[in-house]
């Protein structure tokens, strides 16, 4: 089978965004090369090595790919994905250059492009990210492998504001919690949640080529196997409420709608954990989260990226 390839070349901030706007346009998965992840690149241990001279790859920025199928008229819908791209500096993001231009791709060359770029990656002090197809051996018995298809998705585990989120994760839960992962994306935040106790996940995302990947990462994780996935836009189809905590990795345009839901799905002691949160949006966050009566107790920072630690206070606490 053909694809066709539309790479937008743009800077490390705009990253999920542009992906976003290629998912939204059509396509059916999304491959981001950023530098940023090479300055951040964490091995799981000594014996994975990936020499960067020998890859291709950008020095400097981003280019985020969109993979669409042939039978896609893509050509009509380049000057709309233009018009979005260029339109994210009045959301505040740098996206600039942002160029948008289109090639055959076939579909084993990306299958082999994926293989190439994504190794095991320790992410955390108990978390490593492995792709399906490589085999790994954790070093100690408290070493959690979350075993992943980047496939024709997106969300690896390797985005700053990921890594954020899972530390984030680690942090909060002890086990036996209830969670809400809104924006679940690959589902790697919700396999997680499982592997640090949750004692039950519901994962959300307004895309259903995301709630698909989610549902085919969460097969390759036996831990996951009761983890429950839904297409829903915000907390809009969200039926359920009392969770312990809620995760949302997403950007700062997606939590500020967000944030006001909240109180629908939370009680007294929930804990709420955020990232995808630029520098000029995090005040933003804190005085929305304030609004709702929320506690901000901890700031996180990864490079430009920030994520934020929130609960909602029990009764009588100040």
């Amino acid at each position: 089978m053909s694809w066709q390839e539309v790479t937008v070349t743009t800077q490390n901030e705009a990253v999920e965004a542009v992906s976003n706007i290629l998912i939204e346009a059509g396509a059916e998965g999304v491959q981001i090369d950023d530098a940023a992840d090479r300055d951040n690149y964490q091995y799981a241990d000594e014996t994975v090595t990936v020499d960067w001279t020998q890859m291709p790859g950008v020095k400097t920025g981003a280019k985020v790919s969109g993979y669409f199928p042939e039978n896609v008229h893509v050509a009509e819908i380049l000057d709309s994905i233009r018009v979005r791209v260029q339109a994210l500096a009045s959301f505040g993001l740098a996206a600039e250059p942002g160029t948008v231009e289109q090639v055959a791709v076939r579909d084993e060359d990306w299958a082999t492009e994926w293989q190439k770029y994504y190794h095991p990656v320790r992410i955390t002090r108990y978390l490593t990210v492995v792709p399906k197809w490589e085999t790994y051996h954790p070093d100690t018995p408290e070493e959690h492998v979350i075993v992943l298809d980047p496939g024709m998705a997106f969300g690896t585990g390797t985005h700053p504001t990921t890594k954020l989120m899972l530390e984030a994760e680690e942090f909060v839960l002890r086990g036996g919690e209830h969670v809400l992962d809104v924006g679940t994306g690959s589902g790697v935040l919700s396999i997680a949640a499982k592997y640090l106790g949750a004692a039950s996940v519901l994962g959300t995302d307004v895309d259903e080529v995301a709630v698909r990947s989610a549902e085919g990462n969460l097969a390759l994780n036996p831990v996951a196997a009761d983890v429950r996935v839904q297409v829903s836009d915000l907390l809009n189809d969200v039926k359920e409420a009392d969770f312990d905590v809620v995760i949302a990795n997403m950007l700062a345009e997606v939590l500020l709608p967000l944030i006001p839901q909240l109180p629908a799905v939370i009680k007294p002691g929930t804990q709420i954990l955020m990232s995808g949160i630029y520098q000029d949006k995090l005040a933003a966050i804190q005085s929305a989260l304030t609004d709702q009566a929320l506690f901000v107790d901890q700031v996180m920072q990864l490079g430009e990226w920030y994520g934020v630690i929130a609960h909602k206070p029990l009764e009588g606490e100040v």
